[in-house]
């Protein structure tokens, strides 16, 4: 098996996967996973496609991820992480679509609407 190379997105967060066969190691940004996500929630969502399908300890992750906050780079890894696993074995997919890994979440920032303080904020109601 040679490097497998997916793309996953969550917001403005960009997260480039190269996966080959190994021990287990996971390195985001030249930094290991855990030094990069602190909290064990983060870490958990990294790993999560990973333990459902039994491949926790099989491959070597590298990942590059830009943009965003901490939290949708960590769904943009799950998610990418996901897709080279179903590409890997398709039987993946029947495990990972109804934990709902493998849909890319849409929602993004609204833009901020000109002569008002936020996207949503009503203009100043006058009855005259």
């Amino acid at each position: 098996m040679d490097t497998i190379h997916k793309i996953g997105r969550r917001k403005t967060a960009v997260a480039r996967v190269y996966v080959s066969e190994g021990k287990g190691n996971i390195v985001v940004n030249k930094k290991d996973y855990k030094d990069y996500f602190t909290t064990p929630h983060l870490q958990y969502k990294i790993m999560q496609a990973l333990v459902l399908t039994d491949n926790a300890e099989a491959f070597d992750i590298k990942i590059n991820v830009f943009g965003g906050g901490i939290t949708g780079q960590a769904e943009a890894i799950r998610l990418a992480i996901s897709r080279v696993l179903v590409e890997l074995n398709p039987d993946n997919r029947t495990i990972l679509k109804p934990e709902g890994l493998l849909t890319r979440d849409p929602r993004m920032v609204e833009r901020k609407k000109f002569g008002q303080k936020k996207a949503r904020k009503k203009f100043q109601f006058s009855k005259r």
